[in-house]
């Protein structure tokens, strides 16, 4: 079983640079996307042999997530029931035979972290909902959750620190995640592999390689013995992000 997650940082912008041949192309079971950026009649997206699911934020033109899946599922969520939280399409979970799939586009703490302090109480009730799916069953979370774990996961650790995505307090939320039954699947299948999955636009951070892991597959625990492997397509182009995987026997 393959699954897919991608922030496409737009998705109308992402189809004109080729979204479609790659979602082919890549041919997978589960396709999570992230940033959608979009509204419902925005865009005529479909393929054939899947059913899709679709959170638009209530802003225009920001967040947004959507799944594309082969395997009709036995319910759909959207967002986690909070409402304080549910009103950017940050959330979308599938509940399949066996497990929970859920897709999560977090809040990013923004320039001069004035969002931290959401982005805390996100994390909180966040942890707390996944905890709940996976009292009743697996859960396999992926998406862009807008943290660089350890400073193996960025290229300049020690000039970021404390900004956006690399604060003391974002990195301990993850670490406490982890320690409540759940995996972080690259970074258990590959310890010490260097790669990243999100550049800036600026600096020329992708043609150098200046650039941060903050993509994920999470998975409970139980569920590490069925992990096949785990990707990061550095190669594939059309955002800022490039597309993660997970295949489970």
């Amino acid at each position: 079983m393959k699954l897919i997650s991608w922030n496409v940082n737009g998705l109308r912008a992402c189809e004109a640079k080729g979204f479609s041949d790659t979602f082919r192309q890549l041919d997978a079971d589960f396709f999570c996307l992230q940033e959608t950026k979009m509204q419902a009649g925005q865009l005529d997206l479909a393929f054939e042999g899947y059913e899709s699911y679709w959170n638009y934020a209530d802003k225009k033109g920001y967040s947004g997530t959507a799944i594309f899946t082969k395997h009709h599922p036995l319910s759909v969520a959207y967002g986690i029931g909070i409402d304080e939280h549910d009103h950017e399409g940050r959330v979308i979970t599938l509940e399949m035979e066996d497990f929970y799939l859920v897709t999560c586009y977090t809040p990013n703490s923004q320039d001069g972290l004035k969002r931290l302090d959401y982005r805390m109480t996100w994390e909180n009730d966040f942890r707390a909902y996944l905890k709940g799916l996976d009292a009743k069953k697996p859960v396999i979370l992926c998406g862009d959750l807008n943290v660089a774990h350890q400073e193996i996961d960025l290229k300049n650790p020690k000039t970021n620190r404390m900004n956006a995505g690399f604060t003391d307090q974002e990195r301990e939320q993850f670490t406490t995640l982890l320690a409540s039954g759940f995996t972080d699947s690259f970074r258990y299948k590959y310890p010490e592999q260097v790669t990243y999955s999100w550049w800036s636009y600026r600096f020329q951070a992708r043609q150098k390689n200046a650039g941060w892991r903050i993509d994920y597959f999470v998975i409970s625990d139980r569920l590490r013995d069925r992990m096949d492997d785990a990707r990061i397509h550095t190669q594939i182009l059309g955002s800022d992000h490039c597309p993660v995987e997970l295949t489970l026997k």
